[in-house]
């Protein structure tokens, strides 16, 4: 893994436009960089990331199995009482699930290891799935890269392809998220991209204004009801919401699942370190009242519903704390430090995407500081031929 400073296309920001890519600055600062990119070689993309993502995958759906039959995991990773029957029962019918995202420390020596799976409403899928594959396709014309160079990226496709095996053709998909968030509507609409070429319908619906009708159904503010959800909505969040209890009897199947709760649960990481201890993609990882001696002299806290570095604490031989306070008040997990690789200034998480059972795709973040951000930035890839 390596970064070399190839240089920006010059007219990127117009084909950024031309795209619908609107966030590619962030808060006036520069989010999409493609002054430089992230190179691997085959190997690399096989052996230490894919191969070691679709492990975790099957270990992670074996910590489910153990969380929904445990009264005690279900309370550590603060799962309602009321609506852990609802979260076991999505389990025990296998109701299916779409994608996800494994954060990976990686490329500082040694293997990968799992920093967390953002396994429900992962983000930064369009960047990734889409105008990273572009970067590759222009770079390649004009010579700046080598013909045979490759991009470890059939994202689209996996996910046309998986909404295929989950539903019927021309099934009606409602697509929710927060319409004025310029990220959440570009997930959802990759998303429903991908289902409209399944031969889906695809619907996109402002998540604030979906109500409850008569029936006991949801509905879109058309009325309409809604039989078939994808929202980029936490369960966290959806499970203490007031229309909570209404969702085991809304007749209407979720993107993703309710056990889904428990993947995207930093409480999963002491779970799976119970359970696989020593495996070499898994960092040491307890509760935060648990004996924390063997986890090293650096520790990382993290609350179990936090997103995109909120309330994390690295304490020890580094010490950085994130600014972000919004997920304080949650419980807490421990976990082994892992060193993020450098480059120059700048510290990079590999994330990889899972669709289904399988990983399909990279994307890239870095950041000045060691707690990856909402800021921070993007960085294309390529497989070296």
């Amino acid at each position: 893994m390596q970064r070399h400073d190839l240089g920006a296309r010059p007219d990127w920001e117009d084909k950024a436009r031309d795209a619908g890519f609107t966030f590619h600055h962030l808060d006036g600062a520069l989010y999409w960089d493609e002054s430089a990119a992230y190179a691997f070689t085959l190997d690399e993309i096989e052996t230490q990331l894919e191969g070691p993502a679709e492990e975790l995958h099957r270990m992670c759906r074996e910590a489910v199995a153990e969380i929904v039959g445990s009264e005690e995991l279900m309370e550590r990773l603060a799962i309602p009482e009321a609506h852990r029957d609802l979260v076991a029962a999505s389990w025990a019918e296998d109701q299916p699930e779409l994608y996800g995202r494994m954060d990976f420390a990686y490329g500082a020596g040694g293997p990968a290891k799992l920093l967390e799976y953002n396994a429900d409403t992962p983000t930064t899928l369009y960047e990734t799935s889409g105008f990273q594959w572009h970067w590759l396709e222009d770079m390649i014309a004009s010579g700046r890269l080598p013909e045979g160079a490759d991009q470890f990226n059939g994202l689209h496709e996996a996910l046309a392809a998986r909404l295929a095996q989950m539903f019927e053709p021309d099934t009606d998909i409602h697509f929710a998220a927060f319409a004025d968030a310029v990220e959440d509507y570009a997930t959802v609409e990759t998303i429903g991209w991908a289902a409209r070429e399944a031969g889906m319908g695809a619907h996109f619906t402002d998540i604030r204004k979906i109500g409850l009708g008569e029936s006991g159904q949801f509905t879109d503010e058309e009325d309409r009801v809604i039989g078939t959800l994808f929202k980029l909505y936490p369960w966290e969040d959806m499970l203490r919401d007031d229309f909570a209890d209404a969702i085991a009897g809304a007749r209407v199947r979720i993107i993703e699942p309710a056990w889904k709760a428990l993947v995207s649960n930093k409480g999963i990481l002491p779970v799976l370190w119970r359970m696989f201890p020593g495996h070499p993609n898994l960092l040491p990882s307890v509760f935060a009242d648990e004996d924390a001696s063997a986890l090293g002299d650096t520790v990382v806290e993290k609350p179990i519903f936090s997103r995109e570095g909120a309330g994390v604490r690295i304490r020890g031989a580094v010490d950085e704390v994130s600014p972000d306070t919004t997920y304080d008040a949650h419980p807490r997990i421990l976990q082994a430090y892992a060193p993020l690789p450098r480059f120059g200034d700048d510290h990079t998480v590999c994330g990889v995407w899972m669709v289904g059972h399988e990983a399909h795709g990279l994307g890239l973040r870095e950041d000045v500081s060691r707690i990856t951000q909402d800021t921070s930035r993007f960085r294309p890839h390529y497989i070296e031929p």
